[in-house]
């Protein structure tokens, strides 16, 4: 029997700003009322960010982590996924430092350096709310996400001596040989959790020859030591995550990686995007993990050895 699928959700992300929508949750409150209500919908992995709740700008202190994340572990049983890529232009000191903090059972690893291009999204601010928005998306346009050997390296090390495993974010195929290459060092184990990301500007794009491509090429790298993920960014998000549960793999969704439900319809809350989802793949005949049975597929140290 072909193992469950695990539902992924990411709740708030480091791109989208709230006057792109008012659905995107931004202070503690609603961060974990929209995790809570994803897991309930089926998600069995959360993954977070945290935001100014008076600005709603991206912001990676440990004590913004602090103010939600013992509330979603209070509600529900959910695996908590920190990120490491924090916000655009964020020093890795910063990025790392929720997660050296907490010690959750999954955080998110980028894979390598690349442009990540996502000034397109600026069209959406019609009205500004806050002065830092346009310039931060616009901005985008000449960064390069830094992601270097040392920093990834750095990242495992520190974080794996404190057990937490990883969503391996793989924005194009060179990052797949990027992550070979430690699990050849010994500074990972199997099994690992490879997110396959496809529409951001500066990576590979989002079309279905391309999935199939970084799909076969984990399988010659990885063979039966991995388990695989799909992420769609914006438009092309419900596409490109159920081709991905077709051929096998794991889904993610959320507000992080699309502000909508339907072309022209903004989605009403992360739990809405999940649900969705959830209902595709009930019409496909596969079932949906567990949080408990996602550990078991992820291998996690449990919710009772993080340190929130």
């Amino acid at each position: 029997m072909a193992a469950k699928v695990i539902i992924t959700c990411a709740v708030t992300g480091s791109i989208h700003t709230p006057s792109m929508s008012p659905h995107l949750p931004v202070t503690p409150q609603q961060i974990t009322e929209a995790a809570v209500g994803a897991a309930q919908a089926g998600a069995s992995v959360v993954h977070l960010h945290a935001r100014d709740p008076e600005t709603g700008r991206p912001v990676q202190t440990p004590e913004a982590f602090m103010a939600f994340l013992p509330h979603i572990k209070q509600q529900t049983d959910a695996i908590v996924n920190i990120t490491t890529g924090g916000g655009l232009g964020m020093s890795m000191e910063e990025r790392l430092a929720p997660a050296l903090r907490a010690e959750p059972e999954l955080a998110s690893m980028n894979m390598g350096s690349f442009n990540f291009n996502i000034e397109a999204a600026a069209r959406a601010i019609r009205d500004p709310s806050q002065p830092w928005e346009r310039a931060y998306v616009e901005g985008s346009r000449d960064l390069i996400l830094s992601n270097t050997f040392p920093q990834i390296e750095r990242a495992m090390r520190e974080l794996g001596d404190k057990g937490t495993r990883f969503e391996f974010e793989c924005y194009d195929a060179g990052h797949l040989f990027n992550l070979a290459h430690f699990a050849d060092l010994g500074l990972i184990k199997p099994p690992f959790f490879i997110q396959c990301i496809l529409g951001v500007t500066g990576a590979i794009g989002a079309a279905p020859e391309s999935l199939m491509f970084m799909k076969n090429t984990a399988d010659r790298l990885f063979g039966s030591d991995y388990l695989f993920s799909v992420l769609g960014a914006g438009r092309h998000q419900f596409p490109m995550v159920t081709m991905g549960a077709i051929m096998g793999g794991n889904v993610r969704v959320g507000l992080e990686d699309t502000l909508y439900l339907n072309k022209g319809e903004l989605a009403p809350s992360n739990a809405a995007q999940v649900a969705k989802i959830r209902r595709i793949l009930t019409e496909l005949n596969l079932e949906v993990a567990t949080p408990d049975e996602a550990r078991a597929l992820l291998q996690t140290k449990g919710a009772s050895n993080v340190k929130f």
